[in-house]
């Protein structure tokens, strides 16, 4: 490449390294083995998420050597480092996973403390598991600097007695296991053969649709979200954006010349499409709210319902993201809905082109089933649905992909946590046609607002997946499947409905209409809300006790600051 000119009298990293007065700064990086010429040259942050925790992970520092050799290649100077990483699935079902959707806050903030500490001009950011891709993508729209997302790419299948498994099946396994359903034999051997590879979880749960949004909002290369973490070519991405990052700098894109309300839109409709997880209804509107936009619940829910559902992809469907990159990546997905008029085409992305121009190459691959055209549907609607109702003022969310029957009515069976609700479906002491309630344990209640895989996954894996529905305050793993409504707010802890709830009021869920209702009269709940009064979690210091004091609603991204609406001058400004 070409060497570019950088006017470093602009960038951030001049505080640093420009001046007689910087000379102790230089010395530092002098004391590193840099040269003059490298001091000289832009700062490019290098931000991994790596960690031990999990094979969601475990690949990501070598991808950040190859990003840093871009990086290089392109006349600037990397600077790499690490920020944590909760993984879902290590804290799935205990204590533990109030500690997830926390980390997303952590993630962002110390990435921009870092950041800012350091003056970094410019940003790759690498990460594998659920809460790590917004956090990292919160960060890059936050500061915004130039900045290039880098997903680590998913897990293969595992292969069990001739089938392809996830981890879903192993959640659904404990199901099985607890119903008589599958042996102590048959677990360990599923236990051992089902994560076979470094990568994040393979289905289109919280990660892969994350990456898909990375790709559809515009910060992530084309193609670079959908290659396994095993596979070779994610080193050519890694290098690729460590290269981009530079024309990025020298050209002054910045993420939020990307991050617009149409790529917003975009992002939501490749959710919807794909069948992703609800979660995208918690990240989109975090990631706005950085870029000083409203996108809220009901915004991401109208994107929704208006979008049509053609990727077979688990949970709902039969494939993973590897199979789904060999038929032709994210941007098949992509091509058929911008072919269709269901994508906005003139929205800038890291490569310097818009969407459209960024897909003009892509040819439809009629050689494959994994992504139907977007005018041949699996339904019309998408595969996530929002809902509001006297139950859900601020809405609630359900994962539909893959359903048949989208009404349920039955009486609520009310819990005030997991545990209790995990223990009850264990026992099997609850009845078919019975709407099963999580409460407190929403942003604030939880605090952190944790996932139910656990319970969901034992209720589908005894076969009871479609005969109970379940609601929360809390939120569900993109791996969950069944009738299951999270976000529902206000929450439990603010005296929403749904902690006003008493066993037996009928609940009526209606995925067709958006509506979640139940058949208490306003005067009711009135009467009820006399008696009620905040639940106690328990956690009265550290992290989870700051996050419970600071952070919004889940219609709103539960976010925990101001954000871009109330900033006066951006990082990169400085």
């Amino acid at each position: 490449m070409d060497k570019p000119t950088f006017d470093k009298s602009k960038l951030p990293s001049r505080h640093v390294s420009v001046g007689p007065e910087r000379a102790p700064h230089r010395s530092y990086y002098y004391a590193m083995g840099l040269t003059a010429q490298q001091i000289g040259q832009p700062f490019v942050g290098v931000a991994s998420c790596w960690n031990e925790a999990a094979p969601c992970n475990i690949a990501l520092m070598r991808q950040a050597q190859a990003v840093k050799k871009g990086v290089a290649a392109a006349h600037g100077t990397p600077r790499e480092f690490c920020t944590i990483t909760v993984t879902d699935g290590i804290a799935m079902g205990h204590q533990g996973m109030k500690a997830s959707l926390v980390s997303r806050e952590v993630i962002a903030d110390s990435v921009e403390l870092t950041m800012r500490g350091h003056c970094y001009d410019g940003l790759v950011g690498l990460a594998g598991c659920d809460k790590s891709l917004p956090g990292m993508m919160m960060a890059m729209v936050r500061l915004n600097c130039p900045s290039i997302f880098i997903y680590g790419g998913s897990i293969l299948p595992g292969i069990f007695r001739g089938r392809q498994v996830t981890i879903q099946d192993m959640f659904e396994a404990v199901g099985k296991h607890s119903a008589g359903l599958m042996s102590d034999e048959d677990l360990a051997e599923i236990e051992k053969v089902a994560c076979p590879s470094a990568g994040s979880c393979g289905g289109q749960f919280t990660a892969n649709t994350m990456a898909t949004v990375a790709e559809a909002i515009g910060l992530a290369l084309p193609y670079s979200c959908g290659a396994p973490a095993p596979y070779e070519v994610r080193d050519t991405f890694c290098y690729t954006a460590g290269e981009k990052v530079m024309e990025l700098i020298a050209r002054n894109i910045r993420p939020r010349d990307i991050v617009t309300r149409k790529a917003l839109e975009n992002a939501a409709t490749v959710v919807a499409a794909s069948g992703g997880s609800t979660n995208a209804a918690l990240h989109l509107p975090a990631i706005a709210h950085e870029a000083g936009i409203k996108f809220d619940l009901f915004d991401v829910a109208e994107i929704f319902r208006r979008t049509p559902y053609i990727a077979d992809l688990k949970p709902g469907g039969r494939y993973v993201a590897k199979d789904l990159f060999e038929a032709g990546g994210i941007p098949l997905l992509m091509k058929t809905l911008l072919d269709y008029g269901f994508l906005h085409g003139d929205c800038l992305t890291v490569t310097g082109r818009t969407m459209a121009e960024n897909m003009a190459a892509v040819k439809w691959n009629p050689d494959q089933d994994v992504i139907r055209p977007a005018d041949n549907p699996f339904t019309a609607t998408g595969g996530v649905v929002g809902l509001k109702g006297n139950l859900a003022p601020e809405g609630a969310i359900v994962k539909v992909a893959g359903m048949t029957n989208l009404r349920f009515s039955g009486p609520a069976r009310c819990f005030d946590n997991e545990e209790a609700c995990f223990d009850a479906v264990s026992r099997k002491q609850y009845r078919e046609g019975e709407v099963l309630v999580i409460r407190y344990e929403g942003p604030r209640g939880g605090p952190g607002m944790r996932e139910m895989l656990a319970t969901t996954a034992a209720l589908y894996g005894q076969g009871m997946g479609d005969k109970v529905a379940l609601i929360t305050d809390g939120r569900f793993s993109g791996a969950t499947r069944g009738f299951c409504i999270g976000h529902v707010g206000p929450e439990a802890q603010l005296g929403g409905p749904i902690g006003l709830l008493k066993d037996g009021d009928i609940i009526t869920i209606d995925a067709v209409d958006g509506i979640l209702s139940c058949n208490v009269s306003e005067a009711e709940f009135a009467e009820r809300r006399k008696a009620w009064a905040p639940h106690p979690h328990g956690y009265n210091s550290g992290t989870l006790w700051k996050y419970a004091q600071q952070v919004g609603p889940a219609v709103n991204g539960a976010v925990t600051h101001p954000g871009g609406a109330a900033e006066t001058m951006t990082y990169a400004d400085v």
